[in-house]
């Protein structure tokens, strides 16, 4: 029997498959990408600058002390910069917001990772994980501090020397607590290239999303 045409009816016709869902979602806006390497790079220089004030053998390696100086001032007060321009970003500011609140889930990730407990659902997290809310709320106090003390430092008509030699005491040794904290920054981010690759091209791999911060709303859902 053949059929005639146009008797095919509708439930014939081939349905076409979902559209697959992209393997990589948005983490990042370009004006957060931006902020972040720009403050990277700004206090990378900062410490850089510091280090060869402080160490001798990289003071005679270098030399020029007063143009190492003068970076050195610059570059700290820049520091702020890149995050108050950021803040014209809508998406920005909902990060800031994201890191500035620490709820139930963020006291499991630290219980769980003090005892360093890898296993699945034992470090419920959002977008940030309570280890990045903590580092960015020490940074950011780091650097007011940093900042005060070192205009104290340059200002010398500003203060009596008491205060001084106390904003010198403190802003020597927070460089110091700064550049430690910030290695240990640099070798989380190169152990995990998934977060890396996050913050330098703005998307991550959905799986690497789900795992690491299964609390976290897809943004393509």
């Amino acid at each position: 029997m053949t059929s005639t045409p146009g008797s095919a009816g509708p439930t014939a016709a081939t349905t076409p498959p979902p559209p697959e869902r992209p393997t990589r979602i948005r983490r990042f806006t370009r004006a957060e990408r931006l902020v972040h390497r720009t403050t990277a790079w700004l206090t990378l220089l900062s410490v850089l600058t510091a280090a060869c004030l402080y160490v001798p053998q990289l003071a005679e390696l270098v030399g020029r002390r007063h143009l190492v100086v003068t970076v050195h001032e610059w570059s700290g007060l820049l520091i702020p910069v890149p995050l108050l321009a950021g803040l014209a970003s809508r998406a920005l500011r909902a990060d800031l917001s994201r890191l500035n609140r620490f709820g139930p889930h963020d006291r499991r990730w630290l219980k769980a990772a003090l005892r360093r407990d890898r296993t699945p659902g034992a470090r419920p997290a959002g977008k940030f994980n309570a280890g990045q809310k903590l580092y960015a709320a020490w940074i950011a106090g780091a650097v007011l501090v940093m900042l005060g003390t070192g205009l104290l430092m340059w200002f010398t008509d500003l203060a009596p020397l008491v205060w001084r030699t106390g904003a010198t005491f403190v802003h020597d040794w927070l460089a110091l607590a700064v550049g430690i904290v910030l290695a240990g920054h640099m070798a989380k981010a190169l152990a995990d290239p998934e977060a890396r690759r996050g913050m330098r091209t703005g998307s991550v791999e959905r799986p690497w999303a789900r795992s690491e911060h299964p609390l976290w709303r897809d943004p393509e859902e």
